[in-house]
This record gives C-alpha cells, sequence and structure tokens, in this order.
C-alpha cells in the first residue's frame, strides 16, 4: 500500500504542530497562534507564527511555509520517508507497507541517480584536465567567477563517443541510456549523447543531479548550440526548474522569484549577486512549473529578452497562466532591452540595472493589452472588432469567475477608451458654413445675421416652454451665434435624444450658414426672443456687459451638462436590453454608466448652485 494523502492528513491531525516546533524553537502564545523567531533566517523580532488549527507554520519575514512534514524535512533535515516514518512514531500511527512496484521504481530511480552524480564527477574533471582547456578558457571569456563555478558544477564533455563507458565503466550501457546519458543510432550503435559541450548538471528539488545540460563552444552548421538530457525515469523538463534547489531559500529571503529564459541567464544573475533565479529547460514555462513558481511567491516576474521572440514567449507564459489565476495569484513581466540578454545587460549598464528592472514590472493585465493593440495596424473599424474579440478570446480562458468579471470590465473599458477617444475639451468640431477669415491665422470677426434669420429664430424660440436650461442654452447661442459651429456635434446629439428640441437646433444650424461676417451682431437681444430659464437662476451668458469670453466658457460648459445626461441615459437603456444575453458584462457596464450619471447630476446641481449664488450676491450688493 502506498502512503496516500488521507494518510498523511491523518498523521497531520495526530501531531500537535506547536508541540513539534518547540522542541528547537521558543514559542509564545499569541491569541489562536504561537509565535517566534524564525528557524530559517536571522531576526530579532518574531516573525514565525505556528497555528495548530490550520496544521501550518509561515514566517512573513523569510515566507518559510509548511506542515509538519516539511518541518522534519526543511528544519531537521531528514529525508521525506525517514520524516514520516518518526512522525508516526510519535503518532502511534502504522506506516504504509509500500507498493511493490512504486518501490522498485524508487530503486531503480536510485540508482540512475548514481549513474548521473558519477557522470557530474566525470564531467568536473574532465573540466581540469587536458581536453577541457577550451572549455575553460570560454568560460573565463563569460566572466564566471571561480566560485560561480564550483557552485554551478560546470564540467566539459570531451568530444569523443566512447568516453562514457570507460569513465563510468560500473554501470551498464541498459542504466547509460536509461539515466539519458547514451544514445543509439539507426544502425544500433551506441554513443555518447553530450560530446564536445560544456556541461551544467540540472538538480530537483532537493539538489540531486537528475539530468544535463550541454552547450558548444562555437557555432557549428547543424549542431544545436543547446543540448538537454531527454525525459526520463529521473527527468521530466515539464516538471522541473532549473535552480530551483538554490532560488527557493533566496526567494524566501528576498520575497521574489525571477524566471529568465535559460540556465546561462541564471548563471549571469547568480554571478552578479542575484540568487533568486529559475528557468524552464528549453520548453514554454508549464502549468505544473506555474504551480511551483506560485508555491513560493504570489507574484512570480518572467524575464524576457525584449526582441519579439521575448514577447512571444511571454505571452505563451501568459496564455498558460489566465486559466489558472486565483486571487492574490499572478505574474509580473520584465522585459530586457532589445539585442540584451541578462548577462549583456550587467556587463554594459551592472547589476543596478538589472535591479531597477526587476523593481518595476509591468502587470499580466498590462502585457496581455499591450502585445495585442500592438499586434496589427488599427486603422479600420474592422481591425478594432478584432482587437475586441482577441482581448474577450483571453478572458474567456479564466476559469476563477471573479478575476474573469474583473478583467473583462478592465480590458473594455481600455478598449472603449482606445476605439473612442474622448474630444478634447473645448475643440470645435469643423463648422457646418463658411468660416474662413481672408487669409490664413486671421481672426475671425464676430458673426452677424440678416433681419430675417434673427426674426424667425425668435419666433421659434418664443413658443412653448422649455426645460430651464435647454432654453438658457438655446437663449444663449441666439446672443453667441458664433458658438454654434462649435458645438454642432453636441447639439446634433441632443437633437437625437430629445427629438423636441430638434427643430429649434436645426434651425440654428440653418441660421448659422446665413452668417455675415463683416459686421458683430447677436441673433437678439436679452429680452427678445428669449425664454426665461428660471427666476432664480442667472446665467452669465445671458446677462448684459459680462465679458464675451468668460461668457462664452459657462456656455460651453452648459452645452456638455445638457448632452451628457441622455447620452448616458440611452447608453445605460441600451446596456440593460442586452443584459440576458450577457448579465456579467452588462452589470459592468451598468455600474459604470450609472456612476458617471449620478456624476453629471452632482454637476448640474452645482452648477444651479453657482448661478444661484451670484443671483444672491448681485441681490445683496444692490
Amino acid at each position: 500500500m502506498a502512503i496516500t494523502p488521507q494518510w498523511k492528513d491523518e498523521l497531520r491531525a495526530r501531531i500537535t504542530l506547536s508541540t513539534l516546533v518547540q522542541r528547537s524553537v521558543k514559542l509564545t502564545r499569541a491569541g489562536r497562534e504561537w509565535k517566534g523567531c524564525c528557524p530559517f533566517h536571522d531576526e530579532k523580532t518574531p516573525s514565525f507564527y505556528v497555528n495548530d488549527q490550520k496544521q501550518f507554520y509561515h514566517c512573513f519575514g523569510c515566507g518559510a511555509h509548511g506542515d509538519a512534514i516539511s518541518w522534519m524535512v526543511d528544519q531537521q533535515g531528514l529525508q521525506f520517508m525517514d520524516a514520516i516514518k518518526e512522525l508516526a512514531g510519535m503518532a502511534g500511527m502504522e506506516v504504509p507497507a509500500p507498493d511493490p512496484v512504486m518501490a522498485k521504481r524508487a530503486e531503480q530511480r536510485a540508482s540512475l541517480i548514481d549513474v548521473t552524480e558519477a557522470a557530474q564527477r566525470f564531467f568536473v574533471e574532465s573540466l581540469g584536465g587536458p581536453s577541457g582547456g577550451a572549455a575553460r578558457d570560454y568560460l573565463q571569456r563569460r566572466g564566471f567567477s571561480p566560485q560561480i563555478m564550483r557552485e554551478f558544477g560546470f564540467g566539459w564533455a570531451p568530444d569523443d563517443r566512447q568516453a562514457l563507458p570507460r569513465a563510468l565503466s560500473g554501470f551498464g550501457e541498459d542504466m547509460l541510456e536509461a539515466a539519458g546519458m547514451r544514445a543509439a543510432n539507426e544502425q544500433g550503435e551506441r554513443y555518447d549523447r553530450f560530446r564536445g559541450r560544456v556541461m551544467l548538471p540540472i538538480q530537483d528539488a532537493r539538489g540531486r543531479v537528475i539530468a544535463f545540460g550541454g552547450r558548444i563552444l562555437d557555432k557549428r552548421d547543424g549542431v544545436a548550440k543547446y543540448l538537454n538530457s531527454p525525459d526520463t525515469e529521473l527527468f521530466d523538463k515539464g516538471r522541473t526548474l532549473y535552480n530551483l534547489h538554490r532560488a527557493a531559500p533566496a526567494a524566501r529571503q528576498s520575497g521574489r522569484v525571477v524566471v529568465v529564459e535559460g540556465y546561462m541567464d541564471v548563471i549571469a544573475l547568480a554571478n552578479a549577486g542575484i540568487a533568486d533565479a529559475v528557468a524552464p529547460l528549453g520548453t514554454a514555462l508549464t502549468e505544473m512549473q506555474l504551480e511551483m513558481l506560485w508555491r513560493m511567491v504570489e507574484v512570480p516576474l518572467l524575464c524576457f529578452d525584449g526582441d519579439a521572440a521575448g514577447q512571444r514567449a511571454a505571452m505563451r507564459a501568459i496564455a498558460r497562466a489566465l486559466p489558472l489565476l486565483a486571487p492574490m495569484r499572478s505574474l509580473g513581466i520584465v522585459r530586457l532591452p532589445a539585442g540584451l540578454d541578462p548577462d549583456d545587460l550587467i556587463k554594459a549598464q551592472g547589476k543596478g540595472a538589472m535591479e531597477k528592472l526587476l523593481a518595476s514590472p509591468a502587470s499580466l493585465i498590462d502585457t496581455l493589452w499591450a502585445f495585442e493593440r500592438d499586434a496589427q495596424p488599427l486603422t479600420t473599424p474592422e481591425a478594432k472588432a478584432g482587437l475586441k474579440a482577441r482581448l474577450m478570446a483571453h478572458v474567456e480562458t479564466i476559469a476563477d469567475p471573479e478575476i474573469k468579471s474583473l478583467y473583462r470590465r478592465e480590458l473594455s473599458d481600455r478598449f472603449s477608451a482606445f476605439a473612442y477617444p474622448p474630444r478634447p475639451q473645448g475643440a470645435a468640431p469643423q463648422a457646418r458654413g463658411p468660416q474662413r477669415g481672408p487669409w490664413k491665422g486671421a481672426p475671425l470677426p464676430p458673426p452677424r445675421l440678416s433681419e430675417e434669420a434673427r426674426a424667425r429664430l425668435s419666433a421659434i424660440m418664443a413658443g412653448g416652454q422649455r426645460q430651464a436650461l435647454l432654453a438658457a442654452v438655446l437663449a444663449g447661442l441666439a446672443r453667441y451665434p458664433g458658438q454654434i459651429a462649435r458645438h454642432s456635434e453636441a447639439l446634433s446629439a441632443l437633437a437625437r435624444h430629445q427629438p423636441r428640441a430638434a427643430p429649434v437646433i436645426e434651425s440654428l444650424f440653418e441660421i448659422a450658414e446665413t452668417l455675415d461676417s463683416r459686421e458683430p451682431t447677436a441673433i437678439c437681444t436679452s429680452t427678445q426672443g428669449q425664454p426665461a430659464p428660471s427666476a432664480d437662476i442667472r446665467y452669465a451668458f445671458l446677462d448684459e456687459g459680462n465679458d464675451p469670453d468668460a461668457a462664452c466658457e459657462e456656455l460651453a460648459e452648459a452645452v456638455s451638462l445638457l448632452v451628457e445626461r441622455p447620452a448616458l441615459e440611452a447608453a445605460l437603456a441600451a446596456t440593460i436590453a442586452r443584459f440576458d444575453s450577457d448579465p456579467e458584462g452588462s452589470f459592468a457596464e451598468q455600474t459604470r454608466l450609472r456612476a458617471q450619471l449620478m456624476a453629471v447630476e452632482e454637476r448640474l446641481k452645482a452648477f444651479g448652485r453657482r448661478k444661484a449664488a451670484a443671483v444672491q450676491t448681485g441681490d445683496d450688493a444692490a
């Protein structure tokens, strides 16, 4: 029988974690928990907590986290099965007898590790021997320190097809091939997989050599620059992160983990003093590797080259990560300058430049938005619609419903702001009639209306009651007809949303086209044909003697307020109408539109209060 998750749960339930920890760490009660100084890093103020109810310990200083089993492995230094046996003895439980098949596989793995460990010793010896001179020169040119070379276990595979059988004569051909060290061609001839390459051991989370990576010294046609061991009983490249056994303790100290593209990038960072870096092994990040990263930190940093290939690698990682996103679990994206890898950047600009980039990563959603926005020219409505379709396709892959909703809303808002940018405040749309002066750049003189046009507009405006602000705006445009062209687009929108105002607005447009720029005059005087907006509110653009520039700016504000409300109400109605087909998106859009509508209401109230206050001040002065 194997050790099942259920059996381990029973074991944890029978162990009081605080009692176990207190064998080596002094703890004091802190409410429902226990606290003390962390045994995994030096500290004077306690940040290490033990929770018996939840059966875990956690350090807020270095991030160390685990249960009773991991405590025995990480803090006591026991192997997993030894930890299980010791805890089972404390809990009075019997350790299940091993499954024969699993036991045989474990024995085989142990034997294969003997092969890879022996091969590593051979490669290190070869690097220091006569055949390793060129490799030593290469590593010296790369600037790797002797300490880094020893720490990462650099070696050399001689350019000899039969070097390993001679050096590892204690192991048979089958074992060498099972460990990924040997291969066979179609003729059945067996040969060393790695030849004429600088060698690096690939280790598991416990630091045991399980595979190798090799790099050629000089570019050769038809020869891969990098070569990794094939998948074996020991090595699954999709479940392995290079340098994990060294980066995990460093990540507890730094609170971050940096993912770079290859193992030489990892070593270049370590050579500069950045120890919390890992790398995938010849493939894009897999779901399993992402889960491993998230167990270390909430937001791993993916560091890619700044070229197109690096950008594509970032998007492949993002596509893998989106379905797995969860609260407090995301990715940060760091893009290096184009043409530079970590080693180049550090050599050119120093460690500080690298640290600066790592300190300000882009968020996952920012990178996703920028990549899709820049993927192709967006010069047509169809291309812009394609951008939104791509963004929403990414959103649909997110499994967590809350995060999916938030991503949909955020990306929709960004798309709307990009596809429908607001016009500059106060920008005048193209006039409907001729408005050019006698020469380019000449200021336009105030417009003039004919007597017939003035009488026609006065008659239209005099008939019927108008809502106070609408009446005031129309009267203001009558006083300053040169502003009609400035607000033509807003007035056209108002005519669509308020059909009753359409005849007056259309007449304004028609009259504006008859303007004669030779003499300044208004359509009508302050008393002729103007509807009275309100007895207690006075608008500057309707009063005699006010500064024309200030009056026109107040008129512009009034037009804006008048137009925004019906436009928002129409958009809200359309959003409510599509609730059945898109409830999540409709609800988010309704929330946004209602907030904007409330803001317009407040501006309307403030506008009215401001005018009323001005009236009161004038009356008091009188």
